[in-house]
């Protein structure tokens, strides 16, 4: 059998090769300098941190501030008497609302981070639109607490190839969770609990928020468990990889 080929068989095979080839070179070279992209043949897609690739047995607990301030002072007791510190995602309007919260949670040694300035619907806003939200919420957590944030969650979940990249150019790790504790539903401690365990694993990061029916109130019974189970819980900061690192299309960060 022979196989015939003219100019524009040879050109098309070349082309096809050489794109393969290019492509290969775009992954080798995303992996090695630790971007957080998923490159494949159709885009690139930006992608935050769900949780860690660790062998070590820690677990962040991450805690939305975008409601009220009630039950702050009886969430900071409960991680005082447990010797916890945890990253609290704090909203601009809610620092403008309770400054004063927002700075007992700082001065208890907890992790403050960036949950936008208004709680928009991010996937809707134009790169600058977001820039402009993650800097004027950290300004205002700066003014109140000293310190700038270097994590961002945005609001609802959402996020797109815009977002996260608006986060990086303000300087900002874009953080999910892989553990939703559903507290924002109405949902009892012993429910929470349910939806956690047999759940956990090292690298984990749970999502709870302030300013639920019963999240103060279960705060400590979820953390003992937790304990229990061999896990100790960490900010989210102390759970993360800072740099030299690479995120899988799970959304999970692996060190490079």
């Amino acid at each position: 059998m022979f196989i015939v080929l003219n100019k524009q068989k040879i050109y098309s095979y070349l082309v096809a090769f050489s794109t393969v080839i290019a492509l290969f070179v775009i992954a080798f070279v995303a992996t090695n300098n630790g971007a957080n992209t998923i490159v494949t043949s159709a885009n690139i897609k930006e992608l935050p941190i769900y949780n860690v690739q660790t062998e070590e047995k820690k677990i962040a607990l991450t805690m939305n501030c975008a409601w009220n301030a009630d039950d702050i002072d009886s969430i900071l007791q409960t991680l005082e008497k447990n010797q916890v510190k945890i990253t609290f995602f704090v909203v601009g309007d809610w620092a403008d609302k309770y400054p004063e919260a927002l700075k007992k949670i700082a001065d208890a040694g907890n992790e403050i981070a960036n949950h936008s300035n208004t709680h928009p619907h991010v996937n809707n806003l134009s790169s600058e639109e977001n820039i402009k939200e993650i800097e004027l919420c950290s300004k205002k957590i700066e003014a109140i607490t000293g310190k700038k944030t270097t994590l961002y969650r945005a609001p609802y979940g959402e996020y797109n190839n815009t977002v996260i990249k608006s986060a990086k150019t303000a300087g900002h790790t874009a953080i999910q969770w892989n553990l939703d504790t559903l507290d924002y539903t109405g949902l009892t401690g012993e429910e929470m609990w349910a939806r956690l365990n047999g759940k956990l694993k090292s690298g984990s990061i749970i999502l709870m928020h302030n300013g639920t029916q019963h999240t103060a109130d279960s705060l400590e019974m979820l953390i003992n468990n937790i304990k229990q189970n061999g896990y100790e819980i960490v900010t989210v900061s102390d759970l993360i990889y800072k740099d030299a690192y690479l995120i899988d299309n799970n959304g999970t960060q692996k060190p490079n």
